[in-house]
């Protein structure tokens, strides 16, 4: 009797440990090369290929938030000449036009086949109202080359990989970004670099950074600079340099833009959990540049143990 208790309490636990597996919410990383060369236009074709398979039930993508006010407040004088010009426009439309949610939210949930090219303009000036960028611009290049996108490769990220597999899978974008303190961070880089100048470290950055270009060649001239460029390896060169823990001869301002990038990716983690945590998806895929990827892999480990999280060629 005592051994028949034992088992049914040992498979009763293993039961709930399978149901808990197979509940838990996971999030792919994947790490893009932002804009390829023309030589190596194709790139994004394996990975897009990769994406559609793992069948995702949302998409994040490096772009602000809405709400983010903090990082609107920068972005509208900022690096970005587009992040500028997308603000200008949502801000004098905001104060000029009036918005419907009612509207806005039904034409929202519409597959892309059935939207007409009105609907498609009303929910491009929406997504401005409401200063979605990515779905601003998700919805500007549908109306720009249809529900199969541009046949000829775009070079970038958005146009080869994110908006494609939004359209395959009838998906919108969620905005994950973070800029806060993005001004903060490129003060500190150019004051590191300077001191860097001085010390060697520059002459690491460089063979780091052409360690990271040779070592793209041959696996880009075989199309397979997606699947390079998130090995392992090549994460963690990336993560190096961007976060510049490379430098030998720290000071306060190499520290600082360690500090900095370390601290966007960890906010932009929170927001990604956030959001998770909030809907109702399972699978989950996270688009961004790949500097990011193991600094947010980072993220996720420390604060929500509760997320499995995956590399795209893990």
């Amino acid at each position: 009797m005592k051994t028949n208790i034992i088992f049914f309490t040992i498979s009763l636990l293993y039961i709930n440990f399978l149901s808990a597996q197979n509940n838990q919410k996971e999030v792919l990383i994947v790490g893009t090369m932002h804009t390829v060369p023309t030589i190596v236009k194709n790139s994004y074709k394996p990975m897009l290929k990769r994406a559609v398979k793992y069948n995702p039930e949302a998409i994040y993508i490096e772009s602000p938030m809405a709400n983010d006010t903090i990082s609107w407040e920068y972005l509208k004088e900022g690096w970005s000449n587009s992040y500028r010009a997308f603000y200008k426009k949502s801000d004098s439309f905001k104060k000029t036009r009036s918005f419907n949610e009612t509207v806005f939210r039904k034409l929202a949930i519409k597959k892309y086949k059935e939207l007409t090219k009105d609907e498609i303009n009303y929910l491009i000036k929406s997504y401005l109202y409401n200063r979605d960028y990515g779905n601003y611009k998700l919805m500007i290049y549908l109306k720009t080359y249809g529900l199969k996108g541009s046949k000829k490769p775009t070079r970038n990220e958005n146009g080869d990989l994110t908006f494609m597999l939004a359209l395959i899978k009838n998906l919108k974008v969620l905005n994950m970004d973070d800029q806060q303190t993005n001004s903060e961070y490129h003060n500190a880089w150019r004051k590191c670099a300077e001191s860097g100048a001085q010390n060697g470290d520059n002459d690491l950055n460089r063979k780091l950074n052409k360690r990271d270009y040779n070592s793209a060649i041959i696996p880009a001239i075989f199309g397979n600079l997606g699947r390079h460029t998130n090995k392992l390896k090549s994460l963690d060169r990336k993560h190096l340099l961007n976060s510049f823990r490379y430098v030998q001869n720290t000071n306060l301002d190499c520290e600082n833009a360690t500090r900095y990038w370390d601290e966007r990716n960890f906010r932009m983690a929170k927001n990604i959990a956030e959001q998770v945590t909030q809907k109702e998806h399972k699978k989950n895929i996270v688009i961004v540049g790949a500097g990011h990827v193991i600094g947010l892999k980072e993220a996720f480990e420390k604060k929500y143990p509760e997320l499995k999280i995956k590399l795209m060629y893990e």
